[in-house]
């Protein structure tokens, strides 16, 4: 009779130890702080930096553009170019000659 109590002990304490263990590493694998949710939040902030740099980059071009325009001077080659390109008076390439 002692030999199963001692028995069953000893099963008792492995089972709950492999409980414990399985609960402790699904935890770390899954959950809010797993790994696979660091992984996920890892490329999400490597896909925002990307758009972050993107966007960045399209305000940078918007600052120089009104910085042509903008001015107590216009830039009149670049405010020509928007002409052509807003009414397509030139196709892209063309040679534009000036005769006086």
């Amino acid at each position: 009779m002692k030999k199963i109590s001692a028995y069953l002990n000893l099963h008792k304490f492995f089972l709950i130890n492999l409980f414990i263990f399985l609960y402790i590493f699904i935890n770390l694998l899954d959950g809010e702080r797993g790994y696979f949710s660091y992984v996920k939040k890892n490329n999400l902030l490597v896909e925002k930096t990307v758009e972050e740099k993107k966007i960045t980059s399209n305000l940078d071009s918007f600052r120089l553009k009104n910085s042509m325009l903008l001015k107590e001077t216009i830039n009149l080659d670049y405010l020509d170019y928007l002409y052509r390109k807003l009414f397509v008076l030139g196709k892209p390439g063309e040679k534009l000659y000036l005769i006086k």
